[in-house]
């Protein structure tokens, strides 16, 4: 029998042939060579192929609908550890890509003039999603079991409110941690077109009943912009702050803080930023972003997927580059520090070329290698030969 990715893969090639007037299908692929090295773990490898076919019937009326299959699939499963899911496999470095196939997406919607209401198990991420996104770095996409109502009636306005039912997260639906029940209410507004940029508000109200220490209400706001310096120059910045404090079934008394700065210069064919990220902590007790797509922050390590009871500190440089032969270069280097004391957690460097090919095609090649300074945590490497078709 054929692998799952790779018949999603023919029937979505054959579903080409198919009239434009009935809908559209959606074809992602990626296929990607991870590699982990962690002191104290046997040596992770895990060779995986993802597929995710869609298809949205074309609108009527208002009415909008999707529904999206994603099957994860390895070529030896017993070299990496799926987050515990295979036994043979312990003792060996996580690569959170277990093998799985569910229904990744399946809503409908209606739209009333310029709000739209959408019901089902959707993808959802606000701002650059530190705090609600859909792990976008990992195989298996999360999403959400979700009532989700956009208004745009206001020019340069986006209203946003979801009620969540269920997190249908990374780990995938055979994982004890892979589904998470919940009553959480999101409010996001969004303002675009100011004079000093783009603002945005928030009120995140996460209740769990199942893991209560997540459960946790965060206030915040974001401010991004920037100006033009001069022929192909532009100077722009991001300040964002928020308060966290327990919330609903949490066990938990606390009241956390959480400030990001960034600042830097793009060129035509270049970038470069620094900045810092601090996850406060109140007695012992970290600031958590229990919806977040995490890969992107902290370190492509991803050594502080979960945040230390000291809390964190990230100072960050970033740099972005055009190379020839259309090559896509891009490097950070990140210092931490717990947020308790100022304690040095370690150091870490980050790098990836990518290049596109075609409309459809990319490929990149990813390492990350993260130093730990001691204070419990493990020096870990890792590296990514990746390719991806998506239309």
């Amino acid at each position: 029998m054929l692998p799952l990715p790779l018949l999603l893969t023919l029937l979505a090639v054959a579903a080409t042939t198919a009239s434009a007037a009935a809908g559209v299908f959606s074809l992602h692929v990626r296929v990607r060579q991870e590699s982990v090295t962690q002191t104290g773990l046997r040596d992770g490898e895990a060779l995986t192929a993802r597929a995710r076919l869609g298809f949205a019937p074309a609108p009527w009326e208002g009415w909008s609908a999707l529904v999206e299959v994603e099957s994860i699939a390895a070529v030896d499963g017993e070299r990496y550890s799926q987050a515990g899911l295979n036994p043979a496999a312990a003792g060996r470095a996580v690569i959170a890509d277990p093998e799985s196939t569910e229904i990744n997406q399946l809503h409908f919607g209606r739209t009333f003039g310029k709000t739209l209401v959408r019901l089902g198990r959707q993808r959802l991420f606000l701002d650059n999603g530190r705090f609600l996104g859909d792990g976008l770095w990992r195989q298996n996409q999360q999403t959400f079991d979700a009532a989700l109502v956009e208004d745009r009636t206001w020019a340069g306005t986006t209203l946003t409110y979801a009620h969540l039912r269920q997190v249908n997260r990374g780990l995938g639906r055979t994982h004890p941690q892979g589904r998470w029940r919940t009553n959480s209410h999101l409010f996001h507004a969004l303002r675009e077109g100011l004079p000093w940029g783009t603002f945005s508000g928030y009120a995140y109200l996460l209740d769990f009943p199942e893991v209560r220490a997540n459960a946790c209400a965060t206030l915040g706001a974001t401010l991004a912009g920037g100006t033009a310096m001069g022929p192909g120059m532009r100077w722009t910045y991001r300040l964002e702050a928020a308060r966290q404090t327990d919330s609903g079934a949490s066990p938990l008394d606390y009241a956390a803080r959480y400030l990001a700065a960034e600042s830097g210069v793009n060129l035509a064919h270049a970038g470069l930023a620094a900045g810092f990220e601090v996850l406060g902590q109140d007695g012992g007790v970290p600031f958590r972003t229990p919806l977040a797509t995490l890969h992107p922050f902290n370190g492509w390590a991803d050594v502080f997927s979960t945040i230390p009871a000291g809390g964190l500190r990230d100072r960050f440089l970033r740099l972005q580059a055009d190379l020839p032969g259309s090559l896509a270069l891009s490097v950070r280097r990140h210092w931490f520090q717990s947020d308790r004391g100022g304690v040095r957690l370690g150091e870490e460097f980050d790098v990836m070329l990518s290049r596109r090919f075609g409309k459809a095609w990319t490929a990149l090649a990813k390492f990350a290698d993260f130093r730990s300074a001691g204070r419990g945590l493990p020096d870990v490497r890792k590296s990514w030969l990746q390719v991806e078709y998506a239309r």
